[in-house]
């Protein structure tokens, strides 16, 4: 099954994460089908902590991708569809 989650980069104390689609058994941070997007939870004022290409996004729906609940926070949060 393919799941619509967060991958944690960055260092120590300066989470980054990445929106990817991967298989639900991978591991978290390992190998992904795509990369559709990031979010930045200490980004600054000026700075964009949040994108998501939509059509990626709604394409991986469309052929049946679950998506965590902390994904659809995100995208409700910040109303990127």
């Amino acid at each position: 099954m393919v799941i619509i989650r967060l991958a944690r980069g960055g260092s120590h104390n300066r989470p980054y994460y990445s929106i990817v689609s991967a298989d639900s058994r991978c591991r978290r941070d390992g190998r992904f089908l795509e990369k559709l997007g990031f979010y930045n939870p200490n980004a600054k004022e000026n700075v964009e902590g949040f994108r998501l290409n939509a059509e990626r996004y709604n394409y991986w729906i469309s052929v049946g991708a679950q998506v965590s609940p902390t994904v659809k926070n995100l995208i409700k949060a910040n109303k990127a569809i």
